[in-house]
């Protein structure tokens, strides 16, 4: 009697109290077995899902959650039992009673999350939504982890009564995975519940545009909150950016209109960052230049994106050097900020002020779906191409991530790739300065012997990078610097053995290597510390589905493509300037240009682009496998290979090195060390000083082919 009065009395006052938004409840009804899971953010969760779920259900708790002098007493308010999910008895407990036809309640954490992200996922819960067959139906409790019910104290701000959100899922059916043994099922199982609790992430995800997603964040931790800093060492608080990006979005308005694309020509600092969310206050697109692409780089981007003003740096022009590239452009109008914030007055000042206090009302009405960025293909192979992408898919992007990581308040990212690269723009800016997290913005990636000084001086947790970065860091820091770290995250180009080693032997770090494009936002698969083979990219984001498409001669694997929220809009072309054109294959889905394999696990392997495979007398050779044979040689010098036109056999292959001592002989004897056949074994190979790169980080390929017909190599080693 005493709970048929509390409980209403209860609803009504958590739905006030908690501004509570409730969402789904009509999916956990009508199913004949019904297993209930939900993330665990706090002791509230339970009372939570108590009060609101439209079926009485039994509740299962861990039992040290049942020994918790408050959580004791609250549990024996509803039908509940206390087990240790290792425990292969109490698993069958559980069984019987969803058998039976009676709802239950698993939390698959099995505890509190003690850094906001998901905790390990237990197979028990998965081994009993398999053996029953029962529908899971999945909730995402979102918010009480910032009360003080929770045990992420010291990361978030804790509030007493927060907004909540409970959003219920539609139920889905596990099935029983393949696998030679019950364990390997058992192990199977559990990854795809872990799998199932990452889709509900970032299915429940709230959208967004990119400077709405950044006031969320501002609201959460507050304005005085540090947040960033550049080279010039001073820490800019949320607040900061916030009045720097409203500045922004009040002078864009008057030089440009909403919609249009603007240049911006940059380099990483806390100032790019507001840049980038004032033009998403003001409806503009920013369109980020690469800099170092030179002359016909810029101009082409330029012309596909349709971009008539670039805003620029007259202190970053100077220091780059870029006025002879800037003054060749043609129809290109250069703004500098040095300018655009003298023509700031008296008006402007107490706009800025006035929505300080009132941000939202700053922002142009406009949709999460609208165009929020256009980024540049690497050119690595051709003309860059525009690549359009929603404030929708770049959120969903950071969304997928943080699914899968556990990034924290309490990290500190370097960002040393430009922020006009994908991995750069994404992954090191706008997730960090959404995720609460610090972040240093570093100008260049090529300081080799100051990046690694930073991460030790700025305590910083976090480090993206190319494998060749990587590989360059790791062999001039001092063997302290990197003692902080937590994540290195490699990506843009295959991860060679011998840096991943390098990490291991002289810093105890292991390496997670990720694959991605631009397309992409750019990140589809990465390996994390909850879920990592070696020599693979990882698994596929969540909510991210892969189609292998055969190709004539790739054994195994196939082509891929992906469909998924953080996909892009589409491609500007050089030769159809302005026309957003999308790019999807008959699936709906982007086809990456890529050939990969995927193992029973979900693990993605890149054996290369189709572009980069060479067809030598009908079979096909893939140029990465050529190149990680010369690495596998010669592991001190760095190689790469492409194809050119062959009479007799369709293409042959070029090595370039900067090994002064390999030779053919060296490369068949390698290759059929380790299984390689000899058309993999190159018929020419050329000395260079240096592999020419792209400011990505990438090789340049497209100058390796002007060097086979220009006078710039120091000589051909060997021909055949």
């Amino acid at each position: 009697m005493f709970l048929k009065i509390l409980k209403p009395v209860l609803r009504v006052f958590v739905r006030y109290a908690f501004r509570l938004e409730l969402k789904g409840t009509q999916h956990v009804v009508g199913h004949e077995k019904t297993l209930i899971i939900a993330n665990h953010e706090s002791f509230l969760d339970a009372v939570l899902l108590w009060l609101y779920l439209p079926v009485d259900a039994t509740f299962v708790a861990h039992t040290q959650i049942g020994k918790h002098p408050v959580m004791k007493h609250l549990l024996n308010l509803v039908p509940h039992f206390t087990v240790d999910v290792n425990n292969p008895m109490a698993l069958k407990q559980i069984v019987t009673l969803v058998n039976k036809g009676v709802p239950v309640v698993i939390f698959p954490e099995g505890r509190l999350t003690t850094t906001g992200a998901l905790m390990k996922v237990y197979d028990g819960t998965a081994f009993v939504a398999t053996k029953t067959a029962a529908t899971v139906v999945p909730i995402r409790l979102e918010g009480a982890s910032r009360t003080y019910l929770s045990r992420v104290g010291g990361l978030y701000p804790r509030q007493l009564f927060p907004k909540l959100y409970m959003t219920v899922l539609p139920a889905r059916v596990l099935p029983m995975p393949e696998g030679q043994t019950a364990k390997q099922r058992r192990i199977r199982s559990g990854n795809a519940m872990r799998r199932l609790m990452q889709e509900m992430l970032v299915l429940t995800r709230r959208r967004h545009t990119l400077y709405s997603a950044f006031l969320e964040s501002v609201e959460l931790f507050g304005k005085k909150y540090s947040i960033a800093e550049d080279v010039r060492l001073v820490e800019q608080s949320y607040g900061d950016i916030l009045k720097s990006a409203l500045g922004v979005s009040r002078l864009i308005r008057g030089i440009s209109q909403p919609g249009e694309r603007i240049g911006v020509l940059m380099p990483n600092a806390t100032s790019t960052l507001a840049m980038i969310l004032g033009f998403s206050a003001a409806g503009r697109v920013p369109a980020m230049l690469n800099y170092t692409a030179g002359k016909d780089g810029l101009q082409a981007a330029c012309i596909a994106a349709q971009i008539k003003t670039i805003l620029t740096s007259r202190i970053f022009v100077q220091k780059a050097n870029l006025d002879p590239i800037l003054s060749a452009l043609s129809d290109i109008e250069l703004v500098y900020a040095e300018d655009l914030k003298e023509r700031l007055g008296l008006f402007d000042k107490i706009w800025i002020a006035a929505h300080m206090n009132m941000p939202r009302r700053a922002l142009v009405p406009q949709s999460a779906t609208d165009a929020a960025v256009v980024l540049f293909t690497s050119g690595s192979e051709g003309k860059p191409k525009g690549v359009v992408h929603s404030h929708d898919s770049i959120l969903s992007n950071i969304a997928q991530v943080r699914a899968v990581a556990d990034f924290m308040p309490s990290d500190k990212f370097l960002v040393a790739l430009p922020l006009f690269h994908s991995f750069g723009f994404t992954c090191g800016a706008l997730l960090p300065l959404m995720a609460g997290c610090k972040i240093f913005l570093y100008p260049s990636p090529l300081h080799y012997r100051i990046i690694p000084e930073i991460v030790y001086d700025r305590n910083c947790t976090v480090l993206f990078g190319t494998s060749t970065f990587l590989g360059k860091y790791g062999e001039t820091a001092h063997q302290y610097d990197f003692g902080r770290l937590r994540y290195v995250i490699a990506g843009a180009e295959k991860l060679s053995d011998k840096v991943s080693q390098l990490w291991k032997d002289r810093f105890g770090i292991r390496i997670l290597e990720g694959y991605g494009s631009t397309e992409c936002a750019p990140v589809i698969a990465v390996n994390t510390p909850m879920a990592a083979k070696p020599g693979s990219a990882g698994q596929f984001l969540p909510c991210i589905e892969a189609h292998l498409e055969p190709v004539p001669g790739i054994e195994q694997g196939g082509a891929l493509s992906v469909r998924g929220p953080n996909t892009m809009l589409g491609y500007f072309y050089v030769d159809n300037p302005g026309v957003l054109t999308p790019h999807t294959d008959e699936y709906g889905a982007y086809a990456t240009g890529d050939i990969v394999s995927v193992d029973a696990d979900g693990f993605v392997a890149i054996q290369g682009r189709i572009k980069r495979f060479a067809k030598i007398a009908g079979e096909m050779v893939s140029l990465e496998s050529v190149e990680q044979l010369a690495a596998a040689t010669m592991p001190d010098a760095r190689h790469a290979a492409i194809a050119v036109p062959h009479e007799g056999k369709g293409e042959a292959l070029v090595l370039f090195t900067t090994s002064r001592v390999v030779t053919r002989e060296a490369l068949n004897a390698k290759a059929k060390q380790i299984g390689l056949p000899e058309l993999a074994v190159p018929r020419t190979v050329r000395l260079v000083q240096e592999l020419p790169v792209l400011g990505t980080g990438k090789t340049d390929y497209q100058t390796l082919k002007l060097m086979l017909t220009e006078k710039n190599t120091e000589g051909e080693l060997h021909a055949a």
